[in-house]
């Protein structure tokens, strides 16, 4: 089975939709999945991923299910640095969280104190779970770390979703701490990141990533991916996000 987790096009966060890029991105990015076979396709309730979504439902004449687990990942944590300012878990400061080994491992990631207060955990629980039982109504379901293949297929299910809940997604697939991902990886908008499982004893499988954040669609069209969701890749760039 083939997993494609899109990130909505550059999003208008005031109006929950696309600026004028993200609509062109979200035509390129249809131009590309009409060439793929795809099976069934997912979407997060939030109005950026329905418009991403809506040009491919049109050009493939499809439907989508909608997940309200597949909404943006937002619990919010109190942030150290912050003198009462409570923000999203990938916002907190590298020099803060990367301070704290346990935050490296996914069993302990989630039980520090700035965790428990933001009820990170219960969310992530949330969203996994839910995933997992989609997962199995499509014939692979999890047992510990992998996952057993009831009616092992090649289907291919497309996700319209956010950054956050797809390193969500990722980190449970991966078996990882989702603060590697949310941190140390970014998804520009419209992009495709690709997992397809792997099957290597009868029964038995794993999800393997075999491409993140593609945006391929768009530098073919010479459209630039939109800068969302990064931090100033040096210091002195005025025009980008510091904070």
């Amino acid at each position: 089975m083939r997993l494609l987790m899109v990130r909505h096009g550059d999003p208008d966060y005031e109006k929950d939709s696309l600026t004028e890029k993200g609509w062109r991105e979200a035509a390129l990015l249809s131009e590309r999945l009409l060439k793929t076979d795809i099976t069934h396709i997912y979407v997060s309730p939030l109005g950026r991923a329905k418009d991403t979504a809506s040009l491919t439902l049109k050009e493939t004449g499809r439907t989508a299910t909608e997940c309200s687990w597949l909404r943006e990942f937002a619990p919010s944590i109190l942030r150290p640095d912050g003198e009462g300012r409570r923000t999203i878990v990938w916002d907190w400061l590298p020099q803060d969280w990367l301070a704290e080994p346990d935050f490296l491992c996914c069993d302990r990631w989630a039980d520090h104190e700035v965790m428990l207060g933001g009820e990170v955990r219960q969310e992530y629980d949330r969203v996994t779970g839910s995933f997992d039982a989609l997962l199995a109504g499509h014939g692979y379901v999890r047992e510990g770390n992998l996952y057993r293949a009831e009616r092992a297929n090649r289907d291919t299910l497309v996700f319209f979703c956010h950054f956050g809940v797809e390193c969500v997604l990722l980190s449970h697939l991966m078996n990882l701490s989702p603060m590697i991902l949310w941190h140390h990886s970014c998804a520009a908008p419209s992009s495709v990141t690709t997992v397809y499982t792997e099957e290597r004893r009868q029964g038995t499988a794993v999800f393997r990533v075999s491409s993140f954040g593609d945006v391929s669609h768009l530098y073919a069209a010479g459209e630039e991916p939109a800068f969302a969701a990064r931090f100033c890749e040096t210091y002195d760039c005025a025009g980008e996000r510091h904070d």
